[in-house]
């Protein structure tokens, strides 16, 4: 995209840069300490670990950058940023603080997704949900005040969690249980803690036994119901994933360990009534993989509906285009359900969340929001008197909250007077995974309209993801991670690009090995071309060559109509080709483009041009015959660089730079001007003589003639047909490996015809191959004899086995419609052997 615009003259910046992957890189460095030092990371000061993560990060975190310069980038690099800078740690206080003045952040107690291990709350789009077997546990809960057979049994797949229980729910039309609603039940293992039996119809009566046990501080459905019932709130759970004193008995215990433990208890008091296995959806941590619990937790959160209202707007009214435009929809679905952001994360690698609390107050009630410590005492002391104390909130802000105010921040704001944000703020274009349209794109869009009042970027261009060659996502635990260096190192950085190039715009791609060694070959091919161009061009001091070659206007219909018919042909394809791709690249279909360059670069110009150019370039009537090959050949090379350089760089400016005259980079070249004459009746007339060429071709194959053997032809066809064919019989004969002084160009049939090949290659188009010339006609027949005989016993067999009931009976159906096809297969060669050996024997009548 960078490429082809800068090309295209337009000014282009693309800013590199990183964002600081909080959670990620806390529990790489973590896990460092821990095994290089045996220490944790509460055993050191926030300071003395922040100063770790920033050492890791200057040995480490280079790899990326690293990673998309060996790819070429097209970056100004002189603008690299990082999501911790001086300027965009500005630009995140600052935005905090606006919304937080704008009522938009506030600070509350809510279910969060809590990673026990990393001890903080993590994003709802930052749980993965995984199918995996468990077990589902039944339980008895005892009906208060009644008999032994007054008890409700319970499904659950946590029952760790019943410490917690506020209220047993049954649906109300579930006549197994009406009797009870109203009662109290006795949550087990409690020394009696009675809960109120409910009815809901968000119970599923099919669930289970139908009976939920409600657990608000727990489950993030029962949280909701709890809400909408007035029902208390009982947290389990320590931050570290282990039972806190509200469990009783099972204080201290591990989570899981607790389970085990308690349905142990719950057997010998006979509380357990069964377990059966159960396939679950089990949340686990994007980032550690681990188990996330469903905890209370005071967090700060971002107010999301007003901001996702106008992001929405700016969909609908056209100002914001998703491409696929079928991600429109998950957009729109995704804004419009949305729910308020929790920003806060319990770590020390972030910015540090811009708020103060007063010693001694309430957390919740008592704090000031400023851009710095020295104005946040400033204003505590102005509201508590000039003895107040005050500490900052020790969490840190979501990565994704500076990764959001990126298309901005990186371009000076909060400063809007800054050259950058003036020139090129909002920008036009934003390329991304589609996995993340609502982690960073949609928080982007809404940032943007929030902060600057218009929408970022214009255009939203979603790739697929990369994945094994056998559509597996890439994951160290499969061990198919590919380090795009190692690629580059096996295959080059251009065989890479335009692997990942071909790809459809939202739909993941298969890395494979085919692929890649396919386009190695690409890359090799477009170099051998150019060394082909380069040696057969004029040296530089023949001034009289290259102003001959100079003389050629390609850009003027006059100029193309003055040149013989595969310069015609060449030129003019190629000018459909500059449209075609022009078009492509301004609509994205950037794989479109990278496959019509290719069939043009191999199938046109390499097998065909190239080819033909040599019946100029070789002769030896001087430069006058050769230049006109020797121009085209430059003209349309020198354009396909230009339109491949964008999907390769390296390759397309290296040969550039080798081609003589260069007096600039191919990088910052002009693209090639559009709407540019063609001739429809030359390609044609062209096309008629590759097929001319391709039957001849064919027919040598068929007779196995040596390639090196040059065979006498009769092409038969109209008067018109014989004109242009005929004043390209050097190319004609060069291409078809024809004798040119047994070359003959006639209205009629030759006289020989019964004793030839007879070819058509298209309407009014024929040639005609002396049998005699291509084989010795008695050795053939007498090959085509031993082969037909081989071929009749092969034919026999399959027969007899098809017309054996036994086999019919006992053979898999697979493996009899595998003879069947290879038996039709055999009586279609030995039919057409046999009229081969006929034709062949007639011949040697004829001539006898």
């Amino acid at each position: 995209m960078v490429r082809y615009h800068r090309m295209k003259g337009r000014p282009t910046l693309w800013i590199p840069g990183t964002d600081h992957a909080g959670i990620a890189t806390q529990l790489v460095v973590e896990r460092m300490l821990a095994s290089e030092e045996g220490i944790k990371r509460v055993e050191l000061s926030r300071d003395e670990f922040t100063s770790r993560v920033w050492d890791w990060k200057e040995k480490y975190g280079g790899t990326i950058i690293n990673q998309i310069k060996r790819l070429g980038a097209s970056c100004d690099w002189t603008r690299e940023h990082f999501t911790l800078d001086e300027q965009l740690s500005r630009a995140v206080i600052e935005a905090f603080v606006s919304l937080h003045e704008k009522g938009l952040i506030y600070q509350g107690s809510y279910m969060v997704n809590w990673s026990p291990s990393l001890q903080t709350a993590v994003s709802d789009l930052e749980v993965e949900y995984s199918e995996e077997p468990g077990t589902l546990y039944y339980v008895k809960y005892r009906v208060a005040g009644g008999s032994k057979s007054d008890f409700l049994t319970i499904a659950t797949t946590r029952p760790e969690t019943l410490f917690g229980d506020t209220a047993i729910a049954v649906h109300p039309q579930d006549d197994r249980y009406s009797k009870y609603i109203g009662r109290q039940a006795i949550v087990p293992m409690t020394f009696g803690r009675h809960i109120p039996i409910i009815s809901d119809k968000y119970v599923d009566k099919d669930f289970g036994t139908g009976v939920l046990k409600v657990s608000p501080g727990h489950d993030h459905n029962d949280y909701l119901l709890a809400r909408k019932l007035g029902l208390p709130i009982l947290n389990v759970m320590n931050k570290d994933g282990t039972l806190n004193e509200v469990a009783g008995l099972y204080c201290g215990l591990d989570r899981f360990e607790a389970r085990k433990k308690l349905w142990s208890d719950l057997e010998e008091t006979g509380l357990a009534v069964k377990k059966e296995p159960h396939t679950s959806r089990v949340p686990r941590s994007q980032r550690g993989g681990e188990v996330i619990e469903p905890l209370v937790s005071r967090q700060w959160f971002v107010s999301m509906e007003p901001l996702a209202e106008k992001a929405l707007h700016a969909v609908e009214k056209g100002e914001l285009k998703i491409i696929p435009e079928r991600f429109e929809k998950i957009y729109n679905h995704w804004l419009s359900n949305i729910k308020d952001w929790c920003i806060s994360r319990q770590l020390w690698w972030g910015h540090r969340i811009p708020v103060w609390y007063i010693e001694g107050k309430d957390c919740e009630e008592e704090y000031v929001v400023a851009k710095t410590a020295e104005e946040a005492l400033a204003k505590a002391q102005q509201k508590y008197g000039k003895n107040v104390e005050i500490y900052q909130d020790p969490d840190v802000l979501d990565t994704w909250f500076s990764s959001a105010l990126w298309p901005f921040s990186t371009l000076g704001w909060p400063d809007v007077s800054a050259e950058d944000f003036k020139q090129f703020y909002p920008t036009t274009l934003l390329e991304t995974g589609h996995d993340i349209l609502f982690f960073w794109v949609a928080r982007m869009v809404m940032m943007g309209i929030e902060f600057t009042g218009t929408v970022p970027f214009s255009y939203v261009y979603l790739h697929g993801l990369i994945r094994d060659s056998q559509g597996r996502k890439m994951s160290k635990t499969l061990g198919n991670v590919v380090d795009p260096i190692d690629t580059i190192k096996e295959f080059g950085t251009d065989a890479l690009r335009f692997t990942l190039a071909l790809g459809t715009a939202g739909q993941d791609l298969n890395l494979s090995t085919e692929r890649l060694t396919s386009n190695k070959a690409f890359t090799n091919k477009l170099w051998n071309a150019g060394k082909f161009v380069l040696q057969n061009l004029p040296s530089k001091d023949d001034t009289s060559a290259w102003e001959s070659i100079a003389d050629y206007k390609f850009d003027q219909a006059e100029t193309l109509g003055q040149l013989p018919l595969p310069e015609t042909w060449v030129v003019s394809k190629l000018h459909m080709l500059i449209d075609t791709v022009t078009t492509s690249y301004d609509r994205f279909f950037f794989g479109d483009v990278g496959r019509e360059t290719y069939d043009f670069f191999w199938s046109d110009f390499a097998d065909w041009y190239i080819e033909a150019s040599k019946a100029r370039l070789y002769k030896v009537e001087g430069h006058s015959v050769a230049s006109v090959a020797q121009a085209v050949l430059l003209y349309v090379f020198e354009n396909i660089l230009k339109m491949l350089h964008p999907f390769m760089p390296f390759v397309t400016e290296a040969l550039w730079q080798a081609l003589p005259g260069r007096n600039e980079a191919l990088i910052v070249s002009s693209w090639p001007q559009t709407s540019l004459p063609r001739d429809a009746i030359s390609i044609k007339k062209f096309e008629n003589l590759q097929s001319l060429t391709r039957a001849i071709r064919n027919a040598r194959a068929e007779y196995s003639v040596e390639p090196a053997k040059r065979i006498s032809a009769s092409i038969v066809a109209s008067t018109e047909v014989i004109h242009y064919i005929s004043r390209e019989k050097d190319v004609l004969a060069l291409l078809s490996r024809l004798d040119l002084q047994n070359l003959y160009f006639t209205g009629s049939p030759p006289g020989d015809a019964n004793q030839s090949v007879h070819l058509v290659a298209g309407e009014g188009l024929e040639a005609y191959l002396p049998l005699a010339d291509m084989v010795d006609i008695s050795d053939e027949v007498q090959r085509l004899s031993k082969r037909l005989s081989k071929m009749q016993t092969e034919y026999d067999g399959l027969v007899a086995r098809l017309r054996s009931p036994n086999f019919l009976e006992k053979a898999p159906e697979k493996i009899v419609h595998e003879v069947r096809e290879k038996a039709a297969e055999a009586e279609e060669k030995i039919t057409l052997t046999r009229n081969r050996l006929d034709f062949l024997k007639s011949t040697v009548l004829v001539a006898d």
